[in-house]
């Protein structure tokens, strides 16, 4: 899965997250990364970005650009 590796994610990055109220339907929202949350490099349920619009979410899928 996409977006467990903090190295694969940078600001400006183009993805789908999962926002924390969405994780019982699974639905995605798609954005802007602006900031990194998550310091450890690996996490197995996503890292966790703030996109540029303000949600935060943990990255699922990056999106064609």
């Amino acid at each position: 899965m996409f977006g467990q590796q903090r190295k694969d994610i940078h600001p400006g990055l183009a993805v789908a997250v999962i926002l924390k109220k969405d994780q019982r339907t699974g639905k995605l929202t798609e954005g802007i990364v602006k900031d990194l949350l998550t310091k450890a490099p690996f996490h197995s349920r996503g890292i966790k970005v703030r996109l540029e619009d303000g949600q935060v979410g943990r990255v699922q899928a990056a999106l064609e650009s």
